[in-house]
């Protein structure tokens, strides 16, 4: 069965370029936040995607590990631009949401495929 993985990854980074995208900022603050957001986002797709052409097993593992820990880094800079009211709370809720899901999913696959 295919996953439809790399085509949940896409989406949510495709929602995160047009969360940056809006809320271009003249703040450095802000700017910066969403740099750092716009980077790990997009990066969590860019894994899954390079560990479907995985050379191995441990090289899909990596790609897969390096995904979670972007996942992670997502969650983070979500949680600080709602805390910091940055990005109202409620905007970010179902972003922080997939977020949260993925890092789940992905976790799980490292886990299973040690």
């Amino acid at each position: 069965m295919k996953s439809d993985l790399p085509d949940r990854t896409f989406a949510f980074a495709e929602r995160i370029v047009k969360l940056c995208l809006a809320l271009e900022s003249d703040s450095s603050v802000a700017a910066t936040l969403m740099r750092q957001l716009l980077r790990a986002g997009t990066s969590i797709g860019a894994n899954v995607e390079e560990a479907q052409a995985s050379e191995s097993k441990r090289d899909f593992v990596h790609k897969y590990s390096i995904a979670v820990k972007e996942a992670r880094e997502t969650h983070y800079w979500l949680r600080l631009l709602a805390k910091t009211d940055i990005i109202p709370p409620s905007r970010l809720e179902p972003l922080t949401a997939e977020a949260n899901e993925l890092l789940a999913i992905l976790t799980s696959i490292c886990k299973k495929n040690r």
